[in-house]
């Protein structure tokens, strides 16, 4: 029986893309009872394919390791995909709130790398972008950080979306002038 378990894994694993594990932080908290205080873990996980998936999660447990676990699979169920244009940068720019935490993200030509600050950059890299700015407003609090990173990330359209709600094509969304326009 034992075996077929093993199969199982092992084809599961199989099927599972590759995933980046980025862990942010650690906060370790007591609560004091009579006998002293009790100490508990929190940890706060990305996690990622590096293709345009990405997902954060908290987990919180009286180990480090399990509280880890925990976040992580927190992490896996709430995935969100993000169109990268040419699978290196963001389609255009945008900004993200939460809480007293503002950010902003600018797309970025080729070769300028990730241009962001602790949290922010582990989303990134997890995302699979290459080039970005970005800069944080606000708070340095990681959790919101992150929460508004996502927010922003959640307003990001490809343009052949757009395109497709507005029942246009995509020269006509990004502004440029086709050639029978340039005829007239």
């Amino acid at each position: 029986m034992a075996r077929n378990n093993d199969k199982r894994d092992q084809h599961n694993k199989g099927d599972e893309p590759e995933l980046l594990e980025k862990l942010v932080g650690i906060n370790r908290v007591a609560k004091v009872v009579k006998g002293g205080r009790r100490f508990g873990f929190a940890a706060l996980m990305i996690v990622g394919d590096g293709k345009g998936r990405v997902g954060f999660g908290t987990g919180k447990a009286k180990e480090v390791p399990e509280a880890i676990r925990k976040a992580t699979d927190n992490a896996k169920r709430n995935m969100v995909r993000v169109p990268l244009r040419d699978g290196r940068t963001l389609h255009h720019d945008t900004k993200g709130f939460y809480g007293a935490g503002h950010v902003i993200l600018r797309t970025a030509p080729a070769g300028t790398g990730i241009i962001a600050g602790g949290p922010m950059r582990a989303v990134f890299e997890a995302l699979g972008v290459q080039d970005v700015v970005s800069k944080s407003i606000g708070t340095s609090n990681p959790h919101n950080m992150i929460k508004a990173t996502f927010s922003a990330l959640t307003l990001m359209q490809a343009p052949r979306a757009v395109a497709a709600k507005r029942g246009k094509r995509v020269n006509e969304v990004l502004g440029k002038r086709s050639d029978a326009a340039d005829a007239s």
